[in-house]
């Protein structure tokens, strides 16, 4: 039985108790709920990020003075570098380490990960939109990020389901 390189194995009979060993790995049930504690939290805060940066989108395309276009580009590059990149990869990370540290393995798990996936396209694609509000380069509507604002729901509503209603490991 090979443990997992962050986690210490069993000290005695009463420490084995509370390790979970799956196929590859052992890991103890606290480190892993630690674990799991921080990638929800990082999941948090990204989703908030996703969520209210294209809203900023949709205020500053509606901007006519220049006060307010140059105050929603610093909230748009404080919200985007300072608190939605950090939170992504750190959510990214926990998540692996879960993955990699347990073994899980499952249809559900290659679904989420393809929907992760998909969830930092849009990151990126975000960060892109930004830049272009940056140079005054947009060319989009209001409408537009409205619409775009709905897409991270689309995508937690399914990540949210499939992690609920997964098969058994």
């Amino acid at each position: 039985m090979r443990t997992c390189v962050l986690c210490s194995p069993p000290r005695n009979a009463r420490d084995r108790i509370h390790f979970v060993s799956l196929e590859r790995h052992t890991v103890t049930e606290t480190t892993f709920n630690l674990i799991k504690s921080f990638h929800i939290v990082f999941v948090i805060s990204w989703f908030a990020g996703l969520f209210y940066l294209p809203r900023l989108f949709v205020y500053h395309a509606m901007s006519r003075d220049q006060i307010s276009i140059d105050r929603f580009k610093i909230m748009e590059r404080k919200l985007f570098f300072g608190i939605m990149t950090p939170a992504a990869v750190l959510a990214i990370a926990f998540g692996l380490w879960m993955w990699f540290g347990t073994g899980m393995t499952g249809t559900w798990l290659h679904i989420k990960v393809s929907l992760v996936a998909v969830l930092a396209a849009f990151h990126v694609y975000c960060g892109k939109l930004m830049i272009d509000f940056r140079h005054d380069r947009n060319r989009h509507g209001d409408r537009f990020y409205r619409w775009l604002n709905e897409f991270p729901l689309v995508l937690l509503v399914a990540i949210v389901m499939l992690v609920v209603f997964k098969e058994p490991m």
